[in-house]
């Protein structure tokens, strides 16, 4: 069964009830959700549903992706497919197709995303796209395993980085706080 608008919302007040503080930033889920948008298609240009992947290694350090279009170095993630049945499950959907680590080697950290970040994505002419909002569901993984054969159409290179080299300082110290 698809990602429903429910269980986004669901996902959205279990994160709000660990950190109430982030409310009015979830406002634009929020919002949507009330006025029947559906978030999980990436047709939905006032803001859609995205899932993305924060992997440790065994030493601490946090998985990157060079990403083709954007010739930046990210963390795993992308658009949710019809196939996906929950964010959680969709992060791991693309940490896995874009590492080529197997998902039977890579173990959550929780049930709610560690982070949710809320972030502008410029017109693409080529794919007929407005700017619009990426709302990117951030889960916490962990890992033993090495990367594998990465997905070429998207994934330049992999690396793993020191967590001082995430730049968002909210989701930096809750990784931080998980690894204590």
């Amino acid at each position: 069964m698809a990602i429903t608008a429910d269980h986004i919302r669901a996902t959205v007040n279990s994160y709000l009830y660990e950190h109430p503080e982030e409310k009015s930033g979830l406002a634009i889920p929020l919002d949507l959700l009330d006025a029947g948008a559906d978030l999980a298609s990436r047709k939905e240009f006032r803001g859609h549903a995205t899932a993305g992947a924060v992997l440790v290694g065994p030493d601490g350090r946090i998985l990157h992706i060079h990403h083709l279009a954007t010739r930046k170095w990210l963390l795993p993630g992308g658009h949710l497919e019809s196939t996906d049945t929950s964010l959680g499950e969709a992060a791991r959907r693309e940490l896995t197709e874009e590492t080529g680590i197997l998902a039977d080697s890579v173990s959550p950290v929780g049930d709610s995303p560690v982070h949710i970040d809320i972030h502008p994505i410029d017109a693409n002419a080529a794919k007929a796209e407005p700017d619009h909002q990426h709302i990117d569901f951030r889960f916490l993984f962990r890992t033993e395993a090495e990367v594998g054969q990465l997905q070429s159409e998207e994934v330049i290179d992999a690396a793993w980085r020191d967590l001082d080299s995430i730049s968002d300082a909210n989701l930096r110290g809750r990784i931080a706080q998980v690894l204590r």
